[in-house]
């Protein structure tokens, strides 16, 4: 069976990305999925830029606190899972792609699911083989 995607777009809540990157990595260990359930990362860095100017209220923080503030993501972020289960685990697949959705740091998100038959399902897959 071809794999299938989730495509999760988080918007610019790069917290919520991670604790979907977290709760994914435990299932992979937890399930013993392996490379059954593949997660990448789409940042879109043109999204808005960062002001270059601090503003009064930035400067008089510690150094930590500016740093903590200048990371904060001026990108979107998008989640890629991809599903790859065999042909005889056809129940799994199926129920991995009604379950990640409704899990909580999913819900937020917009998602949508591309199957093997679907017109994107080439641009997708092209797109997840070249993210990092």
């Amino acid at each position: 069976m071809p794999h299938s995607f989730l495509i999760f777009d988080f918007g610019k809540d790069e917290e919520a990305a991670q604790q979907a990157r977290h709760k994914v990595e435990g299932w992979k260990q937890g399930f013993r999925l392996g490379n059954k359930i593949l997660i990448k990362f789409e940042r879109d860095e043109s999204a808005s830029p960062p002001a270059e100017n601090a503003s009064p209220e930035k400067k008089g923080k510690s150094p930590k606190s500016h740093k903590e503030t200048d990371a904060a993501p001026h990108s979107t972020v998008r989640l890629f899972v991809r599903l790859d289960f065999s042909d005889h685990e056809k129940l799994s697949h199926q129920r991995w792609l009604d379950r990640i959705p409704t899990e909580i740091p999913f819900r937020s998100a917009e998602s949508e699911i591309v199957r093997p038959g679907d017109p994107s399902f080439a641009k997708t897959t092209d797109l997840f083989d070249t993210l990092s």
